[in-house]
């Protein structure tokens, strides 16, 4: 056992952290979602269906939303079809494709009400099943239309996380850093972090986590604008202190991170999560800055794409250890 190891141990444990001792896998996605899968309950109760279409990233929400319309419409093109095209005026019959496309866009013209009128429906079943369809379309657009308003309309921090954490030097010893920036013009106040660190440890011969919550040089800043370096020093109080490049390399960490700040616009708290493993720690680097002023010097500009760019530095063989 390390020396990394024994001073673990006598730290104590954080019992707040919303997660088990015996958890296992990474704790937090890097989405910030959890890493939990549930069972004992159907698909249909364990999802959200809301939350889910509200978290997907546009291209997906907008490529489900295509695709489900293309396939509503094709299963009424073809319940048309096989109802009859007879039962359908102004039906191009001179092929069955063109039959097909024919009643496919008359499908659509009726599923958004457009109604262009060339082609209508005649008799009973051909006209009922029109009026469902209708009547499906205005259901579903209202439907889409919640879900754009809810996914413009939620309170989002637009935060962007390193993908990396680094042990770097710092006031003579050393700390673990990792930093986080605004990618869109919202207007964020009042940002404070709160880290907690998941480490495996070993006791009586059992493996499990234990969470520690980690202080950082700077909890809370009033205004985020810039890039921000959440400081983490390792010195006695850490439960880093005296590990060595290896133990960084081998024990099982995962650091849990969670920001919140206010948005003026939204006039709400907003909240944004990540997390690092031990494979996202870099031992001995430094970030480089990653804004600068214009050549104007009029402005500063926040350069999005550094976020990540790090240089080697060099560190004592155990953190914390002088």
């Amino acid at each position: 056992m390390t020396k990394g190891f024994r001073k673990i141990i006598r730290q104590k444990n954080a019992e707040n952290s919303g997660f088990g001792n015996n958890a296992s896998g990474r704790f937090i996605n890097k989405d910030g979602l959890p890493n939990v899968t549930r069972t004992g309950v159907n698909v249909f109760n364990r999802l959200s269906w809301y939350h889910t279409m509200l978290n997907l990233s546009s291209f997906r929400f907008i490529s489900y939303l295509v695709i489900a319309y293309v396939l509503i419409n094709l299963v009424f093109a073809m319940i048309y079809y096989m109802i009859g095209v007879e039962h359908l005026t102004g039906i191009d019959k001179s092929d069955p494709v063109n039959e097909f496309i024919d009643v496919f866009f008359f499908s659509s013209q009726t599923f958004t009400t457009v109604g262009y009128g060339r082609i209508a429906p005649v008799g009973f079943m051909a006209s009922l099943v029109a009026t469902f369809e209708a009547f499906l379309g205005l259901l579903t657009f209202a439907i889409a239309t919640g879900l754009f308003y809810g996914r413009f309309s939620r309170p989002r921090a637009y935060l962007r996380f390193s993908d990396i954490a680094l042990i770097a030097p710092f006031q003579e010893s050393a700390a673990l850093m990792f930093r986080v920036a605004p990618y869109k013009n919202n207007a964020l106040t009042d940002a404070d972090v709160i880290v907690s660190a998941a480490i495996e440890v070993i006791e009586n011969g059992v493996t499990k986590s234990n969470f520690y919550r980690l202080e950082t040089q700077l909890s809370k800043i009033n205004t985020l604008a810039l890039n921000w370096t959440i400081v983490h020093k390792i010195d006695e109080s850490s439960p880093f202190y005296g590990f060595s490049e290896d133990d960084f390399k081998t024990t099982d960490i995962e650091l849990i991170v969670q920001i919140r700040a206010f948005d003026e616009v939204f006039s709400n708290t907003v909240v944004q999560r990540s997390s690092y493993v031990t494979g996202e720690i870099v031992y001995g680097a430094r970030f480089v800055p990653m804004y600068y002023p214009d050549k104007d010097n009029l402005t500063t500009v926040l350069d999005l794409d550094k976020i990540n760019e790090y240089q080697n530095e060099t560190l004592p063989v155990s953190v914390g250890n002088k």
